[in-house]
This record gives structure tokens, C-alpha cells and sequence, in this order.
């Protein structure tokens, strides 16, 4: 074959390929996409679901300028399965639904109740969604709170969606629960689900009590004495067993459960004032080293013991006490460590004895107790967990705060 045939060749093979993609290239398009930032499911009527889709109209943000938060688009649509709800809002939408860029997907609480693992399923298969993406049962409908997030210091919603829930990391007031957390939880057989308890603000309670700021680390979603501009809230855990939502975890039990898992940096709580039981005392408490966990399994009733360990300073100052003095910070280090104690095994029990769910995922600590993998299933760890008896002990080290050292 001469040099001539060999290019025209190779030239007719190129515009083949480019001829038979081109309209493949044209249908993916950004122009012919549509991008999905969350996804809302409620339980809808004669077992239909109601899901809702929200969508961001880059073309228009950036003709409204730099100063104006970006404009979104809701459209719900009723179906029997999630399947065919995306289908029929590809229709509608006159564009293909693209789920790269979701970030969230809530559950309403009544959907949860019943089941959720169908759609979870069906989410995982979709190589768009990414395992990234964080998993909130609401306690209103899902449509009513993706409605009512409305990021007050954020202009992109989508940028609001992907850091809100780092503030676990210093606040402990709710977990990074992601879609792909709660599948490998699902099908786990050392651990159970959990997710992000989301709601609606509510307006400041009246006729607090003298220790309601104690109590603020007892509330959860719907409850929070926030006011402001965002509708939606994020605090506490929907825990589930298996696919089921079987019960929720306040402010102070989500700390207990970040604490267990050793993915907290810091968090503030407030401890009795060992020389005024009236008062509490505010500490910023820094994990000195990660948790611990041991297991025995030799009888059917699991016994488990925790170790942990913190640092901390004392953030809230009272007149005439003697922040300095080693017997002040020894009393208050001891009134820590009980009071830490004191949450952890309440937390540990509600899972264990109300719950009946390991959302803590003990049993891989256990796991290393047997030899096969078929003994461990013959002990049946995530039904016998309820049976689990607990031992805690936490070691604090108290400092005076750092300006302020004696009043």
C-alpha cells in the first residue's frame, strides 16, 4: 500500500470516529444537563415516593453578580420507585438529570422509619453519586427542609452542602454521616447505620430554666434555641438498625459517639462546679490520645471496656476562684471525668438497651476474638450487642484558661 492510501486510510477512519461520536459528545454537553445539588425523599401516597430535586441555575448567578446568592430550582415529582422519578424529571426537565454534583440526600423521618434501603441501593449503583455525599433524616418532610436552606453566609448552596457538616470536628454536635458510610454500614456485619438528624429552626423556648444552657447540649433538631435566616438545622444522629431509623441522639450523645469513633478534634461541654453545685463550669476539651476499645465475647453478654483522655481549659470564669491553685484544677478534673463517665455509659446503654444498634461499629473490635470469620457470625455480635455490659474510664487534665488564670 503506498503512502498515499495508507493517509487517506487512516484520514476516513478519523472522520468515521469523529461522525459516529459526535452526537454522543453534543448529548453530554453541559447545555444538555441538568445537575442535581440535593435530593429530597418523602413518603408519598399508595407506597409512592415523593421526591424532590434542587438545582442551580449557574447561567443565571452569573448575570446577577458576585453579591447575590445563587438562584435554585425545586421541582418535586411523585413515582413509585427513585428509579423512575429521575426518569420522569429527565422528561420534564427537558435535560438529563446529572447527580455528580449532589451533595446531600435527605430522608424524611416517617420514610426512614419504614425502610430506606431500596433507595440506598439504587443511589450506590448510580456511578454519578458519590459516596461523599451526606445522608440527613429529617424530622419534617425532606421537601420542607431542602426549602428552607437558605445559607446565610454562603452565595453558592452547593459550597453550604459540602463543609456544613465539618463543624463535627469542633463542635461534636453532628456526625459526617456520608451515603457511602451507611451502605458499608448496611451490609456490615460489625456495625449499623447512622445518619445526620436535620430539622427546622424553631423560635427561642420562653421561660427557660436557671440551667437551660446546661440543657443545651440535651437538645437535637426542631429544638435548638437558634433564630436566624437558615430554616434548617443539623444536630444530633439518626441511628438505625439495619435499614430501619430505630431512634435519635441528642447534642451531648453525638459528642459521646464522635468521641467513641475518635473523629473529634475539640468540643466545649459543661460540668458541674465542684465548689458551687449551682453553677456550671464552660471547658474546651482537646482528645489527649484516641479512645480505646476492648471487648470480651467468652460469654454471650459482651463486656466492654472504654479508655479515653483529655486535655483542658476552662473557658467560663467565676468571681473569687482560685484558678490556679492545684487543688481547684484537680476538683474540677475529677468533676470532668464523672461527668464524662456519666454520659459515655448513658450513651452507650441507650444504644445497647433501647436502640439495640452498634452504630459505634464495636464489633470489629470483637471480630479479633475468634479465629474464622464463621465463628464470628455464629456469635451474632449485632444482636448481641444488647446484651453488652460497659466499663468507662476517662483521665482529664485540667489547665486554667489562657488569659485569665485567677479571679
Amino acid at each position: 500500500m503506498s503512502k498515499f492510501l495508507r493517509n487517506s486510510f487512516i484520514l476516513v477512519l478519523v472522520i468515521m470516529f469523529i461522525v459516529a461520536f459526535s452526537s454522543s459528545y453534543l448529548s453530554l454537553s453541559i447545555d444538555n444537563l441538568a445537575y442535581v445539588l440535593a435530593i429530597g425523599i418523602d413518603k408519598g401516597l399508595d407506597n409512592y415516593l415523593e421526591v424532590s430535586f434542587q438545582f442551580s441555575t449557574t447561567a443565571n448567578s452569573a448575570e446577577s453578580g458576585s453579591s447575590e446568592k445563587t438562584p435554585v430550582i425545586m421541582d418535586s415529582v411523585s413515582a413509585p420507585s427513585l428509579s423512575t422519578a429521575i426518569n420522569l424529571m429527565n422528561s420534564y426537565m427537558g435535560k438529563e438529570l446529572n447527580m455528580s454534583h449532589c451533595k446531600i440526600i435527605i430522608f424524611s423521618e416517617e420514610l426512614a422509619s419504614e425502610g430506606i434501603s431500596k433507595e440506598i441501593y439504587t443511589l450506590i449503583n448510580d456511578t454519578q453519586v458519590r459516596p461523599s455525599a451526606n445522608i440527613v433524616v429529617s424530622k419534617c418532610s425532606a421537601k420542607s427542609y431542602i426549602e428552607k436552606t437558605s445559607p446565610e453566609l454562603d452565595h453558592f448552596i452547593s459550597k453550604y452542602y459540602e463543609t456544613f457538616a465539618n463543624s463535627s470536628k469542633y463542635t461534636g454536635f453532628k456526625p459526617d454521616a456520608t451515603i457511602g458510610d451507611f451502605f458499608n454500614s448496611l451490609i456490615c456485619k460489625t456495625c449499623q447505620p447512622y445518619a445526620i438528624l436535620g430539622g427546622l429552626t424553631t423560635e427561642k423556648p420562653a421561660n427557660q430554666e436557671d440551667n437551660y444552657i446546661q440543657e443545651n447540649y440535651n437538645v437535637k433538631a426542631n429544638q435548638t434555641p437558634i433564630e436566624g435566616e437558615n430554616g434548617s438545622e443539623n444536630v444530633g444522629i439518626a441511628a438505625f438498625k439495619d435499614d430501619k431509623l430505630v431512634g435519635e441522639l441528642c447534642a451531648i450523645e453525638t459528642v459521646s459517639f464522635l468521641v467513641l469513633k475518635n473523629r473529634i478534634d475539640r468540643f466545649l461541654i459543661s460540668i458541674p462546679d465542684p465548689d458551687d453545685t449551682d453553677n456550671y463550669l464552660d471547658i474546651y476539651l482537646n482528645p489527649k490520645e484516641n479512645t480505646t476499645v476492648s471487648i470480651d465475647t467468652t460469654t454471650s453478654s459482651p463486656y466492654v471496656k472504654v479508655k479515653t483522655g483529655f486535655s483542658g481549659k476552662i473557658y467560663s470564669m467565676t468571681k473569687n476562684s482560685k484558678y490556679l491553685q492545684p487543688e481547684t484544677l484537680s476538683n474540677i478534673s475529677e468533676s470532668c471525668n464523672a461527668y464524662l463517665e456519666s454520659v459515655l455509659n448513658d450513651y452507650l446503654y441507650k444504644t445497647s438497651k433501647n436502640l439495640k444498634s452498634d452504630i459505634n461499629g464495636f464489633g470489629k473490635y470483637a471480630l479479633g476474638n475468634f479465629f474464622t470469620t464463621q465463628d464470628f457470625d455464629d456469635y451474632n455480635w449485632l444482636e448481641n450487642y444488647q446484651n453488652a455490659f460497659f466499663e468507662v474510664q476517662v483521665d482529664t487534665s485540667i489547665k486554667s484558661g489562657m488569659l485569665i488564670t485567677e479571679t
